[in-house]
């Protein structure tokens, strides 16, 4: 028998090589052959699920290029600590880390002998930074410069590690290690270009933007990729451009622009736009500008940037006061936006101001709601647009009021001759209207019968096979009752249809038979023609007395009595129109002057009113607020409407205020200024802050803090002056100041408070209640001190109610000492005759003893002696 001596080799020469490659055997066939396997396998698919990840998110990721653009094109939307891997590419690029790592991994002696581990660990690190778990692929980039300090990759490993501190905030750690990196080792220039555009991004996002400057324009020098080198030079003329070095950041605009086909269009374009943001429109070319940019617009290649690009024009026409030619722009920038939300918003914002500047406030209010819509609530520019939005109800409402009087006021003046005529134009124009309305609705009618018309002749024409092809009919083919349901657009063929013609017949024409004349209830005995002939005059007839009752009944908007009629006669009605048209204006003029700073459009909207010479009391706020806008527009004019208030109307508190020359320079903030002066009026210092208040309204004349001023200046005057007084101040500030929120509340309390103020009066019933008042002089200090020290002695010795002392101003010269705390008005007249007469005591100064009740009367209206009067009575 013959013996194969090869029998067992193939076998034993597998498992040689088995054992050689171990990953416990540090041989060179080892160490080979794991590298090559970890490399052109499980690295190799996983390097390209990396990459597939990347280029998604490259394609999902949109830059807005309205903000200074990140260094790295990655969004950070949520919360940076994720747990979980959420992109399938991603985790399948970890899953391949993970296993060459754990099946190829060969740490013999404390050494890896496997030369492609850091590099399993890099991909590792690297899935996980882009699927934004920072702490664990921190954890894989620490591992690398922990166990493979001699790797090759080593500096690559350092700037993901700082990549990745710096997505966690450790901005300044960043700066540091880079930093120490770029000065200890001479490195590749594309690993130069990577770290200096990591200290740029560390920099932007310490907001120190200098250095940053510095740092990206070597990452532009170093890089070796032109899509990087095109976002680097776009974020240099972003950065520029915030500075204000406009030639500098032109320069970086135009180095992309040149850059052309090299790198992603979208760079390309958006510089276009920047350098459109840049024009100089005093100065610059407009011939020129428009020339390329309508070049940009038709070129077939900038499609997918039309819409900020038609943005761009329409900004041209604008800041050329080409308002039409703007419209069209913003317009067709609309229609191509589709995902650039503050673009839509832009292109709205713009277009409402156009028409704000054209006093179409309900077409601009239309156009800021849409803008409001397309805006981020977080922002300033949101919280401006939002507070002229409101404004402009306020606006849109007092300008129909305006409107409507002003027409119903001039047609009222007309002679009745005149009057007749203007209605007669007016009705003509209505006829014209809807006779034009009528014409389209008969069209819209027979558009949409003939649609029909089309529809019954297909369906009468077409059958549809069971296989959905189109099929002539045939001439005739009785139908089956199925097909009859089925098919049912033949009005005979529809049973229920049927019914209702009957039940509709019957209910018309009530019960007839076949025989004869089905129109006539009885037809036995007529002849058919006569009958027809009867009928057909009596149709005949009604319709002519149809017609005839139309003739009649004519529309009432054709007749001019029918407005006539409406006009107001009396001339009360006919003064409350014009007393509310004045009103309309003044708020106008108030608000463009206070709210829009529109200040020619308020001072046109003021001096309307006054020539319509309206009641004292809008007069002189008018006038006060025309000299106001004059000292900021014309000052001659200022001083005219100046010397009119004081020598028409000496008397007047604005007189009074114009002609007071010491204006008090406080210094600080309006508002830090404000709030001194109500700490006083707290303190119940009212004497120094009626002293102050109106130098500082003279010094902060035009601030938003003068309404709250003028409201403090009210509630000290009432404080001293009483409700009299405190009244006429706060009319004051309602007049002036009618659409702040300080105005606001002072006609609040003017419409809820002050009635019910005045309608309080002397109650001398018994009271649960009660005080002892001593008057004394403010500037009585000795006084005071000496009554106060006897009734805190009194009260030490006896106090069975547990009395109290305070102090109360009454007016500017005016204060009480009070004994508060009692509750019968007997013992308030025995410790006023014991604190009298005692010789412990013997306070000398008459005590008045009050109810707290008719205490809080005298206080709000400052009738003490009215008090005292009454009493005795």
């Amino acid at each position: 028998m013959k013996t194969n001596r090869f029998k067992y080799s193939i076998p034993l020469g597998c498992l040689c090589i088995l054992v050689a490659c171990s990953t416990r055997n540090n041989t060179f066939l080892a160490r080979n052959s794991h590298a090559l396997s970890t490399k052109y396998n499980i690295l190799y698919n996983g390097q390209i699920a990396l990459d597939k990840g990347i280029k998604g998110i490259e394609a999902g990721n949109q830059d807005d290029f309205w903000e200074t653009l990140p260094v790295e094109a990655m969004n950070i939307d949520e919360d940076v600590v994720a747990d979980t891997t959420k992109n399938a590419d991603f985790a399948k690029a970890e899953e391949k880390a993970t296993k060459a790592i754990q099946k190829h991994s060969m740490n013999i002696g404390g050494r890896e002998r496997n030369s492609q581990i850091d590099e399993a660990y890099l991909l590792l690190g690297k899935s996980r930074y882009y699927d934004k778990r920072f702490i664990p692929a921190l954890d894989a980039f620490n591992y690398i410069l922990y166990k493979y300090p001699n790797s090759s990759r080593i500096y690559e490993a350092k700037i993901w590690r700082e990549k990745t501190n710096m997505r966690l905030g450790n901005d300044a750690l960043v700066v540091k290690n880079i930093s120490k990196m770029l000065n200890e080792h001479q490195l590749e220039k594309q690993v130069m270009a990577d770290a200096n555009a990591l200290l740029a991004s560390a920099f932007l996002n310490l907001e120190e933007k200098d250095s940053a400057i510095v740092k990206l324009q070597k990452a532009v020098n170093f890089s070796k990729h032109n899509n990087e080198k095109a976002r680097y030079r776009f974020i240099l003329g972003q950065l520029y451009q915030e500075k204000g070095e406009n030639d500098q950041a032109g320069a970086y605009y135009e180095s992309v622009i040149k850059m052309n086909r090299k790198a992603d269009r979208k760079y390309m374009m958006q510089s276009h736009v920047r350098l459109a943001q840049l024009f100089d429109y005093q100065n610059g070319d407009k011939f020129a500008f428009d020339e390329k940019y309508h070049k940009l617009l038709e070129n077939r290649e900038n499609r997918p940037f039309l819409d900020v690009l038609n943005h761009q024009m329409g900004i041209f026409y604008d800041k050329q006061g080409r308002d039409e030619r703007a419209l069209e722009y913003y317009n067709a920038s609309l229609d191509h936006a589709k995902t650039d939300t503050y673009l839509m918003a832009s292109n709205y914002r713009n277009i409402g101001d156009m028409y704000f500047k054209k006093a179409s406030y309900p077409i601009a209010a239309k156009y800021y709601d849409s803008t409001l819509v397309k805006l981020n609530p977080k922002t300033r520019e949101f919280i401006k647009i939002e507070k002229v939005r409101k404004n402009l109800d306020e606006v849109i409402l007092y300008e129909a009021i305006a409107v409507r009087n002003d027409s119903i006021l001039h047609v009222v003046g007309l002679p009745e001759s005149e009057k007749v005529a203007y209605f007669d134009a007016y009705i003509e124009k209505i006829k014209q209207q809807d006779e034009a309305q009528r014409i389209l609705e008969e069209k819209e009618a027979e558009k949409q019968k003939n649609i029909e018309r089309n529809s019954l002749a297909t369906t009468a024409d077409v059958a549809v096979s069971g296989n959905g092809n189109a099929m002539p009919k045939p001439a005739f083919t009785p139908p089956s009752m199925t097909a009859l349901q089925a098919d049912n657009t033949f009005y005979f063929y529809n049973p229920t249809t049927v019914s209702f013609g009957k039940v509709a017949f019957k209910k018309n024409w009530g019960k007839r038979t076949a025989s004869g004349y089905w129109r006539l209830s009885s037809p036995s005995n007529i002849n058919t023609n006569d009958a027809f002939a009867k009928d057909t005059s009596i149709i005949a007839q009604k319709e002519i007395s149809r017609d005839s009752i139309k003739e009649k009944e004519v529309n009432p908007r054709y007749q001019t009595d029918f407005y006539l009629g409406q006009l107001p006669t009396s001339k009360t009605a006919i003064d409350s129109i014009a007393k509310e048209r004045n009103d309309s204006y003044y708020q106008l003029g108030v608000i463009y002057k206070e709210k829009f700073k529109e200040y020619d459009l308020a001072a046109s909207k003021l001096e309307q009113l006054l020539g319509y010479h309206p009641e004292e009391k809008i007069v002189l706020p008018a006038l006060y607020n025309l000299y106001k806008i004059y000292q900021i527009t014309d000052a001659d004019r200022a001083e005219s409407f100046k010397n009119k208030i004081i020598t028409q109307y000496p008397d007047s508190r604005y007189a009074k205020i114009l002609g007071n020359e010491n204006i008090i320079v406080e210094e600080g903030s309006p508002d830090v200024v404000y709030q001194k002066l109500y700490q006083q009026y707290a303190n119940e210092e009212f004497g120094a802050v009626l002293e102050k208040i109106d130098g500082l309204i003279n010094q902060f004349s035009g601030e938003e803090v003068l309404p709250k001023l003028e409201l403090l200046k009210a509630n000290a005057i009432g404080k001293v002056q009483g409700l009299s007084a405190y009244k006429k101040a706060l009319e004051f500030v309602a007049d002036n100041y009618p659409n702040s929120d300080e105005g606001k509340k002072a006609n609040t309390i003017l419409a809820e408070q002050i009635p019910l103020l005045e309608k309080m009066d002397f109650d001398f019933k018994t009271s649960a209640h009660w005080k002892i008042v001593y008057p004394l002089a403010l500037d009585a200090v000795d006084d005071k001190k000496a009554i106060e020290e006897k009734i805190t002695k009194f009260m030490n010795a006896e106090n069975a109610q547990k009395l109290s002392l305070a102090f109360n101003s009454y007016d500017t010269k005016e204060g009480f000492v009070i004994i508060q705390g009692i509750t019968t008005q007997e013992y308030a007249v025995s410790v006023a005759q014991l604190l009298k007469e005692d010789p412990a005591y013997k306070i000398a100064t008459p005590a008045i003893i009050i109810s707290n009740e008719n205490y809080k009367i005298i206080q709000i209206k400052k009738n003490l002696n009215s008090y005292l009067e009454a009493k005795k009575e």
